[in-house]
């Protein structure tokens, strides 16, 4: 059982990326007044891809917030069809991206609106506004951001890396193309201003991949460092492996160890609290910051709901007062 949620409090703001955020996310989405959440998503990952602006971490969660995700993938929309796919293969196009006929008309669309002239955030309120989601999903920023893989075979985006490639190339060091240059989302800026935030959530993400782009955008990390409120990171290590994604291979490659450990001190000074899944409670004692061990693998939506629970209630114990500066033993069991 975790502590009683005020649905109504201050606001949330959660830093997300694709799959592994996105369940999270949703959790947050179900116990909290959907109207309180903000969701900071990363863009860099997106890309043009024939002829199409693509944001695959925007339209993971959108899709997932809107109840129409495809949950054996992950990605995509549910009930999809593949006629687009199968003609383009046919005629020899690319297509090792994978794009089914219904979303393929969201990427059709955005990319006619950004050429109307319309921002990548305004395009994202229109599109969770049409499916029905009451939270604010919004990009990091409009100017554009590209993750970049510099491995042992030369430098590679990270669609090509990670769908084309399937991530078998050894990473050396990953950059961020434009983020020194990027203005961070105001809609954030906004919401960590907030006398009344409640909390931000840097939700089980890959944290080289996925968050790391959104605490490069220099404004924003300035931000977050000053905010007042709790920040809890959810980390995406459980039992020495990442539950999805290429996390634990990136960690290995870069010389880093794959524990609960090493995701605090790469986060740093940002967090005041870390949540590590309880297979891992062993480990809290080698961890210098407030840390609490529940079940943060999620298989279906109660697990989401609950680890959301967890996370929140563990946000309102901690004791931020000074910050920033010395953080105080939040009694969590430390």
């Amino acid at each position: 059982m975790t502590d009683a949620i005020d649905a109504e409090a201050g606001p949330v703001l959660a830093l997300c990326g694709g799959i592994g955020g996105a369940k999270l996310a949703l959790g947050l989405y179900r116990v909290l007044d959907p109207d309180r959440l903000t969701i900071a998503v990363n863009t860099g990952d997106d890309f043009e891809h024939l002829g199409l602006h693509i944001s695959p971490d925007l339209d993971t969660v959108l899709y997932t917030l809107a109840g129409c995700s495809n949950i054996e993938t992950g990605w995509g929309r549910a009930d999809e069809t593949w006629t687009f796919m199968s003609v383009l293969s046919t005629l020899g196009g690319e297509d090792w991206f994978k794009l089914g006929d219904g979303d393929l008309a969201l990427h059709i669309e955005r990319t006619r609106r950004l050429k109307s002239g319309q921002s990548l955030s305004e395009i994202s309120e229109t599109f969770r506004r049409r499916l029905g989601v009451s939270a604010r999903i919004v990009p990091m920023s409009d100017d554009p951001v590209q993750t970049v893989l510099h491995t042992a075979d030369g430098p590679l985006a990270f669609q090509h890396y990670f769908v084309r490639d399937r991530c078998r190339h050894v990473i050396r060091r990953i950059g961020f193309e434009g983020a020194e240059r990027a203005r961070s989302n105001p809609l954030l800026m906004e919401t960590l201003d907030d006398p009344n935030l409640r909390a931000v959530v840097i939700c089980p993400s890959n944290p080289y991949l996925s968050v790391d782009p959104i605490l490069a955008l220099p404004k924003f990390r300035e931000a977050l460092e000053a905010c007042a409120a709790p920040v809890v990171a959810v980390s995406p290590i459980v039992h020495g492996d990442a539950v999805k994604g290429p996390t634990a291979k990136i960690m290995r490659e870069l010389g880093v160890p794959r524990n609960n450990a090493a995701i605090a001190r790469h986060y740093g000074a940002l967090i005041d609290g870390l949540v590590l899944d309880k297979a891992d409670v062993a480990e809290i004692d080698a961890i210098t910051i407030p840390t609490i061990a529940t079940s943060t693998v999620m298989m279906d939506l109660e697990d989401r709901i609950n680890l959301a629970q967890a996370v929140l209630a563990f946000a309102t114990r901690l004791d931020t007062r000074g910050k920033p500066g010395a953080r105080a033993d939040s009694g969590t069991g430390r």
